[in-house]
C-alpha cells in the first residue's frame, strides 16, 4: 500500500491547554479550529501543517479511550501519539 498524502494525525493529549500552547510553540502558529465532539466525547484542536492537519485529542472523561491510551503508554514531553 502507497500514501499519496496524510490528510490528518491525531494525538492524544492530557492537557488540552498544555498541548496547544506546546504545538503552538513547534509550529510556530495557532490551532486554526478548536471544538467538542459530542459524539466521541473529545475536545479537538486543529493546526495546519503543508497539507496535513494535526488534531489534538482530549477527554474529560477518565475511561475513555483517549485517556486509557495515554495511561497505557505513558505520557511525554510530546504527549502520546495516535496516528490515524
Amino acid at each position: 500500500m502507497n500514501f499519496k498524502s496524510v490528510e490528518h494525525i491525531g494525538i492524544a493529549v492530557s492537557d488540552l491547554t498544555k498541548g496547544k500552547q506546546l504545538y503552538e510553540k513547534l509550529l510556530g502558529s495557532p490551532s486554526y479550529k478548536d471544538e467538542y465532539v459530542e459524539s466521541e466525547k473529545v475536545w479537538t484542536s486543529f493546526f495546519k501543517t503543508g497539507p496535513t492537519k494535526l488534531e489534538l485529542l482530549y477527554s474529560e472523561t477518565e475511561d475513555h479511550v483517549i485517556n486509557k491510551f495515554i495511561e497505557l503508554i505513558g505520557s511525554t514531553d510530546l504527549d502520546n501519539f495516535m496516528g490515524y
